[in-house]
């Protein structure tokens, strides 16, 4: 099973703002239920993969008030 395998369709984050100066993410699930991340701007720019537990891990901290990184 390929990690990379998104099996829903990409959407704009929730936290994406109108304007042409924010900055906008879109996010899928993949196969293994992780997410692949791209730039709504430039999708062929290139996509991150994560796994499902670094995801979890990253929702997490960010609902903690945590920084990423």
């Amino acid at each position: 099973m390929n990690r990379k395998t998104v099996v829903h369709p990409f959407r704009t984050s929730s936290y994406s703002g109108g304007g042409s100066a924010n900055e906008c993410v879109e996010v899928a699930r993949t196969v293994t239920g992780g997410r692949a991340v791209r730039d709504s701007k430039d999708p062929a720019r290139g996509t991150a993969y994560f796994g499902a537990e670094a995801w979890q891990a990253f929702v997490t901290a960010l609902g903690n008030g945590q920084e990423a990184g």
